[in-house]
């Protein structure tokens, strides 16, 4: 299987979420959207190969909601998480997980995982 081309970014720190897209252009990938909670995310996932969810968003909210729908889709993910691995949904502990701070060889790694 090939690595995945456009990547869905959901993630609630702008810094962060820059940084992943420089990461992506850098690797010659697409960013197939941003975005910084589970509402605005939704409407993206149609063009996506890929996604980089963080674990927890702003507000409280976790990216679980759009784990289940790209899991529907057949769409892979990867979990970019600070914590533990208790912070991932137990049915998706399975996924790739990229750790924060995250480099460009990790953030590589990951989609290759995919």
């Amino acid at each position: 299987m090939t690595s995945p081309k456009r990547i869905l970014i959901v993630e609630d720190e702008p810094l962060i979420a820059m940084m992943l897209e420089d990461f992506l252009e850098l690797l010659d990938k697409e960013v197939a959207g941003t975005a910084d909670c589970v509402a605005a995310a939704m409407p993206l996932i149609d063009g996506a190969d890929a996604a980089i969810l963080d674990v927890n968003l702003r507000g409280g909210e976790k990216s679980g909601p759009i784990a289940e729908e790209l899991a529907l889709r057949g769409v892979p993910f990867v979990f970019a998480t600070g914590g533990s691995e208790d912070s991932v949904a137990e049915k998706f502990r399975d996924r790739p997980r990229l750790m924060k701070p995250f480099t460009m060889d990790g953030v590589q790694k990951a989609l290759d995982a995919l």
